[in-house]
């Protein structure tokens, strides 16, 4: 691949640089890499991108150098890209996100060595109402992905039990993560009172591996159950992302049936997903994270755990 080339996407022109930059030293990984993954998974993973303001995390001089995430649009952006003004809490103004639409534009980010794709629960049109809810399970050495399996499937069950559906998601990190598609109309407020309480639900009733709280200090060798993603102003690490670890893996979205062989097996590598085994698990699976955007289920009126 030469260092720099126009790319023709979808009519649109894009002037791609450093193909051969390395973004993933240890496995040398390159920009060029980065580029065409996001074109390999780009049908599967549009569909979640749409309409959800983005935050870039840009890194430059690959996942070993400085990184730096991105609210505000690229004012340099090609004219095409599609953004919206979401009000920030946190700094007292309107911010103008990107909006990763079509491929294109999901080429120019990746071109900007946005690794990383981290999305709102909200779609522009309603920033207040989430579509989801979410639980972001983080493990504290020495537990790791596989206890995550086992608290991940507590969760799913004492969703079952209020009839709602969850799916799960490798986070391309240390942890798993649990969504609760819902597709109707909820606040922030609902989904973070109803995350919280089953987050100290679990704590409660399996004390020895679970944690509610944030302090780094009580999760070691637990896993914290994060339920403060579900938020307004929180991002989350969208399904098929990139993440920038030592090697190029991935959000990768997993069956029940998978979390629970890693918990029967003990086996944490089960469930790490570099780029090149997510697209055959596309080719075979398409994308079975579908329901996430599609199905919808209401939140119980009275929370029974």
């Amino acid at each position: 691949m030469p260092n720099k080339a126009e790319l023709i996407v979808e009519d649109r022109k894009i002037q791609v640089s450093n193909l051969d930059k390395v973004l993933y030293p240890k496995v040398g990984f390159t920009k060029g890499h980065v580029i065409d993954y996001y074109i390999q998974v780009g049908p599967v993973l549009l569909p979640h991108l749409k309409d959800r303001p983005l935050t870039m995390k840009r890194y430059p001089d690959g996942v070993e150098g400085e990184f730096f995430y991105e609210k505000n649009c690229p004012s340099h952006r090609p004219k095409w890209v599609q953004t919206a003004k979401v009000w920030s809490e946190s700094n007292n103004r309107m911010m103008n996100y990107c909006l990763v639409q079509d491929l294109a534009t999901l080429v120019w980010a990746a071109n900007l060595a946005d690794l990383e794709l981290h999305t709102s629960l909200s779609r522009k049109n309603n920033i207040g109402r989430p579509t989801m809810m979410v639980f972001d399970l983080d493990p504290g050495a020495p537990a790791d992905i596989v206890q995550c399996c086992q608290v991940g499937l507590w969760l799913r069950d004492l969703l079952a039990r209020m009839k709602l559906k969850s799916l799960a998601k490798t986070s391309g990190s240390k942890g798993l993560q649990v969504y609760v598609p819902l597709n109707t109309s909820v606040t922030y407020d609902q989904t973070k009172d109803l995350s919280r309480a089953l987050a100290q639900h679990l704590e409660g009733e399996h004390a020895d591996l679970v944690t509610s709280n944030m302090s780094k200090a009580v999760r070691k060798g637990k896993v914290f159950v994060d339920w403060s993603q579900n938020d307004e102003h929180k991002t989350t690490i969208c399904v098929y992302s990139l993440r920038a670890r030592q090697e190029p893996t991935v959000s990768t979205p997993v069956t029940w049936e998978e979390v629970e062989h890693c918990l029967k097996n003990k086996k944490a590598e089960a469930l790490k997903f570099r780029s090149d085994k997510v697209i055959a698990r596309i080719e075979k699976l398409d994308d079975s994270f579908e329901p996430v955007e599609k199905l919808k289920q209401r939140l119980p009126r009275k929370q029974k755990l």
